[in-house]
């Protein structure tokens, strides 16, 4: 039988749990993940982490990126169908987060624009480090991430 009719063998016959497994350290360093996105204000977002962040990598806003389903307009930064880039993370100009206290769990993402009511969007954090630490070079959302809204 081939080693393409048996499904617990990979590439070159080897068997999937033989297989070297590559990843990139910056991925598997211990980081927080937002559990929740939710509009309070037509301007603003409450951000809630699962663990104490860095407060200047959590504060700085182009570390975030908004996707909306009408595309990068008011407080999207970018459309469903696009990658996340530099070139299309939330500018400075358009708005700001602040600590809600001092937990360094929860912030307030204030914009200039309100956002659109009845669009659906989507908070994509990266780039957060844990309290005491940097280098972290990954995504904060996870599977659980409540990071979805309709704007009202």
């Amino acid at each position: 039988m081939s080693n393409s009719l048996m499904p617990q063998y990979a590439y070159s016959g080897e068997p999937y749990g033989r297989l070297p497994t590559v990843t990139d350290d910056r991925q598997m360093m211990p980081h927080p993940i937002l559990l929740e996105a939710r509009q309070t204000a037509p301007n603003q977002i409450l951000l809630m982490y699962d663990q104490q962040t860095d407060l200047a990598s959590a504060t700085n806003i182009s570390n975030y990126w908004i996707r909306s389903n009408v595309g990068p307009v008011g407080i999207a930064s970018v459309g469903m169908g696009e990658a996340i880039s530099p070139a299309n993370l939330i500018r400075p100009e358009l708005g700001m987060i602040s600590p809600v206290d001092n937990s360094k769990t929860r912030f307030v993402m204030t914009f200039r624009v309100n956002a659109m009511t009845g669009v659906l969007y989507v908070v994509l954090p990266c780039f957060v480090n844990l309290e005491g630490r940097s280098g972290y070079g990954g995504a904060n959302w996870g599977p659980f991430s409540r990071n979805v809204f309709i704007g009202m």
